[in-house]
């Protein structure tokens, strides 16, 4: 570890490095996309990454014409039919989700009932439920769907709803409703149940403590193995340079804007911690990482995990800090829902402005989307002016959600989810400021009191996604704080 101050240009930082660390030869600009991994791809390896997500999915309506009932003799039911049943395989192959679909309608409400028994016993991930009908037993067996504890996703296309039907639902947990044509809802919702699956089947390795055992998350289900901090330590001690740190360090070096702070040591020491959790994901079955880093570490030579963390989260591991639960669970959700990973942050009130700032020493670079161009970073020291890691720069006026799911430890109480969307304002300069070197400042959509901001280690992601969130919440029982 250097502490030793240091502010160079990336050219300045690239000449010294190709000659000390890289070898005579600095690879080219063109050899490296930001989020390849040069040597070896990082993949989930526990549970999750062999899990199929399952749905069953049917159609209700009468078998009788329509003739003067809503939907009407106009609305051609048997077109419908087949257009809906090629979108739902259309998706599931998209998605990778496996489904059922009944080869009838359900035409009476004790077909519906032998279809959910069925259900029942087969245990899949989440219904569809379809109804080209408004009348009889339609929305009945919509509700008997709800009810039957599986999440379940009702399609009412126009011409099959009333607000007098909807309003029959009194309790909507476990439901997404879309009354609407649009079939983009339909698919956000199957993906919700994908992601429900996947959190569930997820396994995160908790680096922490000195015991080794297995866990889970209530009520989510997600898999928990911890194994002690002094397993970290040793691989790191007896992990040799390589390669493939090498290239990898190279690659950070090429990309950053500037380093402004560490030493191509310390980059390199960065990336080794990267490469000795990798072999730990691999070799425990994991399919996320959390680490008491400063529990562990912050006393040690040894490198910080935070290049680790980014790398991961780019490359769609979820990867908490500080051994948070919370966090595992909420980086997980953005990444299986949004196909991007979240920021991770501190909480610090800015009343001047009337804003909130998301401080840590962490951050990924591909907030765009995974398959996007990550956003611009340069590196710099953690705040203990030590090690080295990426500092992204948030675009302002960058639409963004902050989301913080809240777990009681025991399972006793029903999780929340903190949701609030809003505005990225500014990127504060650590220093001269003090505190985490990423701090992304933030406006929040109608908050006026950031100094009661509830929460701690909330997920900062791109997009408007608020909505979304809610959605989810009341298809798998989330109480949702929205502010």
């Amino acid at each position: 570890m250097s502490a030793r101050k240091i502010k160079t240009t990336r050219r300045d930082f690239i000449k010294t490095t190709s000659g000390a660390v890289l070898g005579t030869t600095v690879l080219p600009e063109s050899v490296f996309a930001h989020g390849l991994n040069i040597e070896q791809i990082i993949e989930p390896a526990g549970p999750v990454s062999k899990y199929v997500p399952t749905i069953k999915a049917t159609f209700v309506r009468r078998k009788e014409d329509y003739g003067m009932w809503w939907p009407g003799a106009i609305y051609d039911g048997n077109a419908a039919l087949k257009k809906y049943t090629s979108e739902l395989r259309k998706n599931a192959n998209e998605l990778g989700i496996k489904i059922d679909i009944r080869s009838m309608p359900i035409y009476s409400i004790d077909e519906a009932d032998q279809w959910l028994a069925k259900a029942k016993a087969e245990k899949p991930d989440g219904l569809v439920v379809v109804l080209l009908d408004r009348q009889q037993h339609a929305w009945p067996t919509a509700i008997k769907a709800i009810k039957s504890k599986i999440p379940s996703v009702i399609f009412a296309p126009v011409g099959s709803a009333f607000t007098t039907n909807t309003m029959q639902i009194p309790d909507k947990t476990g439901s997404f409703i879309c009354s609407t044509d649009d079939f983009n809802q339909v698919t956000y919702g199957m993906k919700m149940i994908k992601a429900g699956a996947k959190l569930r089947e997820t396994r995160f390795i908790v680096i922490k403590g000195d015991k080794r055992f297995n866990s889970e998350i209530k009520p989510f289900g997600t898999k928990l193995r911890y194994i002690p901090a002094k397993t970290f330590i040793d691989e790191y001690n007896r992990t040799p340079l390589s390669s493939e740190i090498e290239n990898i360090a190279s690659e950070y070096i090429q990309h950053a804007t500037k380093v402004s702070g560490p030493s191509k040591q310390d980059v390199l020491n960065g990336v080794k911690s990267y490469v000795v959790i990798r072999n730990i994901l691999k070799r425990e079955k994991g399919d996320g990482i959390t680490m008491d880093c400063l529990g562990a570490l912050a006393n040690s030579k040894i490198s910080l995990p935070c290049i680790a963390w980014s790398w991961m989260n780019d490359h769609g591991i979820p990867a908490a800090c500080e051994a948070d639960l919370g966090a595992c669970l909420t980086h997980a959700l953005v990444q299986y829902l949004f196909d991007r990973p979240g920021f991770q942050q501190d909480p610090v009130p800015e009343t001047a402005k009337d804003c909130l700032i998301g401080a840590h020493c962490t951050c990924a670079t591909k907030l765009n989307g995974f398959d996007q161009p990550a956003e611009p970073y340069y590196l710099s020291h953690h705040h203990g002016n030590r090690d080295a890691v990426p500092r992204t720069m948030w675009r302002v006026g960058q639409r963004m959600t902050l989301a913080d799911i809240v777990i009681d430890q025991k399972g006793d109480k029903q999780p929340e989810m903190i949701i609030s969307s809003g505005v990225v304002v500014d990127n504060v300069a650590v220093p001269p400021a003090g505190g985490c070197v990423v701090s992304v400042m933030v406006k929040l959509d109608g908050v006026t009191d950031y100094l009661d901001y509830p929460g701690f280690h909330q997920i900062f992601f791109y997009g408007d996604y608020k909505k979304q969130l809610i959605n989810y919440c009341t298809l798998f029982g989330i109480k949702p704080v929205v502010l």
